[in-house]
């Protein structure tokens, strides 16, 4: 190919390439609303089975999004109504004990850590050891340090707000579009061409039919290994049982991993707070239940879910968690299942009249 203009091609070749970064750049400054906007969709397409369900059963598409809206809202308030204080009750407890520790007349730590230190270590200069301590703490810029940690209150404090404010703007987009489901479909399906519409619909309802049961499915599996694990917690008096509750909850939201995650955590803070014979109480408990839930549970509830191999499972979830953190572990299961979806009725058969 001979270049006639050098001068054209290489400024063509710059604005290309400009415009490739500033593309870039783009998405990187739009990615919190992409996030939000993401969010919003994942959610409303696992609303959209209810708001179906509630549609057959003679509701008008805008009763059955309020309906499902006002429901979700109060099992949320609900939960937080009854959680909430329970746990803040229990760290008020957590901080009261370490308080009257602190201020027990008897307790002098040095003398504690001094004597520990002694039984542990016969060959180690004990006094030597908490001189240079001491001149370490001394040597510290306390001022400093209480700057930084009133910064970091502040920073806390900022990001706390703009949470909240991120779950109010999710709110809004998802109540929006669970209301605007059907339309943004069509709006969607209209740009394929008529000859391919009909196969690209057929995919495109399997495909959000699996996402919405799945995040039904997932969240119904939390709700009831955090309700279980409530029970048996303060059956067996383990150390604040409805912080542990709330850790099962949320954990079990990731597929495969993350009940197996959750109650290895759980097991642990059984054993440093409470005792060993609640951490091996606990343990037994959550190994029976990772197999109920494996083999009863999850396959009734998230039979109409598409199946996903454990090893995608993994990845994909491993993959989404590095991107967005929880939640891209969990929107990133029912993506693999949509590209499954398409490998199976798509690729394969194609490959295969050839």
């Amino acid at each position: 190919m001979k270049v006639h203009n050098p001068f054209r091609v290489a400024f063509v070749a710059t604005l290309g390439v400009g415009l490739g970064l500033l593309f870039i750049g783009s998405i990187q400054t739009l990615s919190t609303i992409l996030l939000y906007v993401g969010t919003a969709l994942f959610l409303s397409l696992g609303l959209d089975p209810l708001v179906g369900w509630l549609e057959r059963r003679g509701l008008p598409r805008w009763a059955a999004v309020l309906v499902t809206i006002l429901g979700v809202l109060a099992a949320f308030a609900g939960v937080i109504l009854i959680v909430v204080p329970v746990i803040v009750g229990q760290i008020a407890q957590l901080i009261a004990q370490v308080q009257s520790v602190v201020e027990r007349a008897d307790w002098d730590p040095i003398t504690d850590v001094r004597e520990w230190m002694a039984a542990s270590f016969p060959a180690l200069d004990v006094d030597r050891v908490l001189a240079y301590v001491q001149e370490w703490v001394d040597s510290l810029d306390l001022g400093a340090i209480g700057s930084e940690i009133g910064g970091g209150i502040f920073v806390v404090g900022g990001a706390v707000i703009a949470g909240l404010a991120g779950a109010f703007i999710v709110l809004i987009l998802t109540i929006y579009f669970t209301a605007s489901t059907p339309s943004l479909k069509r709006a969607v399906y209209q740009l394929v061409p008529a000859s391919k519409r009909a196969r690209v619909i057929d995919l495109g309802e399997q495909i959000t039919d699996s996402v919405g049961y799945f995040v039904i499915g997932q969240g119904s599996l939390g709700v009831i290994n955090g309700v279980l694990s409530m029970i048996f917690l303060s059956i067996i008096q383990a150390p604040f049982p409805a912080v542990l509750a709330v850790i099962a909850f949320f954990f079990s939201l990731i597929p495969l991993v993350g009940t197996l995650t959750g109650s290895t955590i759980i097991v642990l803070i059984c054993l440093g707070l409470g005792s060993p014979t609640t951490a091996i109480v606990a343990a037994i408990y959550y190994l029976i239940y990772m197999q109920l839930e494996a083999y009863v549970i999850a396959p009734r509830i998230m039979g109409r879910a598409v199946s996903v191999p454990g090893a995608v499972v993994v990845i994909a979830a491993l993959a989404g968690g590095s991107l967005l953190g929880l939640l891209g572990a969990l929107v990133a299961i029912p993506i693999a299942a949509s590209i499954l979806i398409i490998y199976r009725q798509v690729v394969i058969p194609r490959q295969n009249e050839r």
